[in-house]
């Protein structure tokens, strides 16, 4: 098995277990299940294109940084200019939870995109609880058809839709629906990371289609040359994540780029 097969295992026995103690009724009846959402494809455009990540640990990684907490970090994040915030809700494999989220979002005005291995339907009542206002959809998990399907729910529930990919052959989940489509610089499968396949694959992307560099950005070269090459957005995480300060670390960049 690979490490995605690992996760999507884990992750069916995990969401059996949030049906069995928590109702979509209950979900609905939540202080953020009502609120009018924030869009991330709009805060790309006319901020730093740069979603900053909270997240404590990877698979490809192990412990990034567990000492900080989300509300500082994010908060710092948003006061420096990012456009959006990722947080990682995944328990067993990132380290993350629901708490992160819901931490945080009375806290900060910009959009907030849960990202977690959604591949049922009940997570996205999940996201909606929480206080997201944008789901990551991984193609190497999901059909074309789910990704339509999914897509329509979390528009049904004012949720924009960030499509990941990493293959040609993933091209076909696209949808015109789609808000953005995000080219997964690493390898879901083996973890490795080839910014150059990112690059070749988006020239693939239909026109006018937002685009999002995720993942392996570790300088503020990689940075330059994805922006270069047209790319709207940049999700980073392990780049701030692994400093001490991730707040500092983060502000710095910023810094650099403004110069550049």
């Amino acid at each position: 098995m690979t490490i995605l097969d690992k996760i999507i295992e884990r992750k069916k026995q995990e969401i059996s277990d949030s049906k069995s103690k928590i109702s979509l009724q209950q979900l609905k009846d939540s202080e953020f299940f009502g609120r009018e959402t924030y869009s991330l494809k709009e805060t790309i455009k006319s901020k730093s294109g740069i979603i900053a990540e909270f997240k404590r640990q990877s698979p490809s990684k192990g412990i990034i940084n567990d000492k900080v907490s989300p509300l500082e970090v994010v908060s710092a994040y948003e006061k420096l200019g990012a456009s959006g915030i990722s947080i990682l809700t995944d328990k067993d494999f990132f380290g993350g939870s629901f708490e992160d989220i819901l931490n945080v979002r009375n806290h900060i005005h910009i959009p907030i995109l849960r990202k977690d291995f959604m591949i049922d339907e009940y997570q996205f009542y999940e996201a909606k609880n929480m206080g997201a206002d944008a789901v990551l959809l991984i193609a190497a998990c999901l059909s074309p058809q789910q990704i339509l399907e999914f897509t329509e729910l979390s528009h049904e529930l004012g949720l924009e839709v960030l499509l990941e990919i990493h293959t040609e052959n993933e091209l076909k989940h696209y949808n015109p629906n789609i808000e953005m489509v995000g080219i997964n610089n690493r390898n879901l499968k083996d973890f490795k990371v080839d910014l150059q396949h990112s690059v070749q694959l988006k020239n693939l992307l239909p026109e006018n289609v937002l685009s999002v560099a995720e993942s392996g950005i570790y300088n503020i070269q990689d940075y330059l040359y994805l922006k270069e090459k047209g790319f709207d957005g940049f999700l980073m995480g392990e780049y701030f994540m692994k400093n001490t300060n991730p707040a500092q670390a983060f502000e710095e960049f910023i810094s650099n780029i403004r110069i550049e």
